[in-house]
């Protein structure tokens, strides 16, 4: 690892807000470990069959991130009502949740198509095209769609609160901004010249985006979608836009850390970025175990349904016992006896039949292995090991 003096480094002198420095600011030696096993579990999961599942995985990635940014921002819509919105025309949407969801995924698909870009580098014109599409349409008494923020003097921008580490005044000036996005623009291009991974310069560049908070709205959605721009490029798929749901489980410490980081800068300490690294790290870490164990899953039901499929067209089960399975699939977690006995659907199948029927069928599917029952009443997919199912 390179010695922390040889790390690059950039002091800015702005006309209003002071100078203002931009350091790795993190012990290489002590994140060795972790960037090890980052590296290790990105490995495996690139090794695993992700061609089989992928359409489905990046959807479900999609809705997360989605969700997850949203959520930090103080959205409230769940998962479910995210995945609909994702599907709107965006020509037809009109309800602030939605253009949110559907902003969101524009930036997400600027950013896929920028890191995929042979010879792309950050630039000051790529953070105003992602803050305009995560912009784009939403209404703010003061914020502009891809323009800097210029507060007049007599109206400060103050972000953060007590609770997470108090409050920071931000530059105010436009032309300040200016100058710091170009410096960390810059500074960027040195870590890239001095072969800094981008496992480090993803959070880095997130982490003084932040600080510089050059927007009036937006800057968090827009500080996500540029760290996973800087990691994508570097080759990095599903994970980087998944993080924004780490973000968002662990939201009190991902806001903390900011004012951590600035206030241990202000110290003069050595790594007064180091936290924010290391956090960074270990949602990669979190988000890429949950992604192989995700694709391992849909592989594993993609086997079952060809299974189930093979055992109906051979005539061991039945049109009902089939649809039950397709049911509980498509159901996509446990689905409790009760649901299903109740289910406009199910009980369709067994209109004019007897209850003797029904059980028969049910006794078959468990027999054979293809549905389990759990001690609290839930059926589960036959794949999922019994140890799984009672949990």
């Amino acid at each position: 690892m390179n010695a922390v003096s040889t790390l690059p480094w950039l002091r800015l002198e702005t006309d209003r807000f002071g100078p203002f420095s931009f350091v790795v600011g993190v012990d290489m030696a002590a994140l060795e470990i972790e960037l090890t096993r980052v590296e290790d579990a990105w490995r495996m999961f690139n090794a695993s069959p992700l061609a089989q599942v992928a359409n489905r995985l990046q959807r479900e990635v999609l809705v997360q991130s989605v969700f997850g940014t949203n959520t930090i921002e103080g959205a409230h819509l769940t998962e479910e009502e995210t995945d609909r919105s994702l599907d709107l025309d965006p020509a037809q949407v009109q309800a602030e949740q939605d253009i949110r969801v559907r902003n969101i995924r524009a930036a997400y698909e600027l950013a896929v198509r920028s890191a995929e870009t042979p010879g792309w580098e950050l630039s000051l014109d790529y953070l105003c095209q992602l803050h305009t599409e995560i912009c784009r349409d939403l209404p703010h008494a003061d914020n502009r769609p891809g323009l800097l923020r210029d507060n007049p003097r007599e109206r400060p921008t103050v972000v953060g609160d007590a609770p997470h580490g108090g409050t920071y005044k931000p530059p105010q000036y436009g032309r300040d901004m200016r100058t710091l996005l170009e410096g960390l623009i810059d500074w960027h291009r040195q870590l890239v010249q001095a072969g800094i991974s981008s496992l480090i310069r993803a959070p880095l560049v997130h982490l003084y985006f932040e600080l510089i908070h050059p927007f009036w709205d937006g800057n968090g959605r827009v500080g996500r979608v540029l760290e996973a721009t800087l990691l994508r490029q570097a080759g990095y798929k599903y994970a980087p836009f998944a993080l924004a749901k780490f973000y968002q489980e662990q939201i009190h410490r991902y806001f903390a850390l900011f004012n951590q980081c600035r206030k241990t800068a202000a110290r003069g300490d050595e790594h007064p970025n180091h936290a924010f690294v290391a956090f960074h790290l270990e949602g990669l870490r979190v988000v890429i175990e949950r992604l192989h164990g995700r694709v391992n899953q849909m592989v594993h039901v993609l086997l079952f349904e060809a299974q189930v499929r093979g055992l109906f067209d051979a005539g061991d089960i039945n049109q009902r016992q089939y649809a039950i399975i397709r049911h509980l699939l498509e159901h996509g977690r446990a689905l409790p006896m009760t649901s299903l006995r109740t289910d406009p659907r199910y009980q369709a199948m067994y209109l004019g039949l007897t209850d003797k029927t029904r059980q028969r069928d049910m006794r078959r599917l468990l027999e054979i292995g293809l549905i389990r029952h759990d001690d609290n009443g839930q059926l589960w997919p036959g794949f999922i090991a019994s140890r799984e199912a009672g949990k």
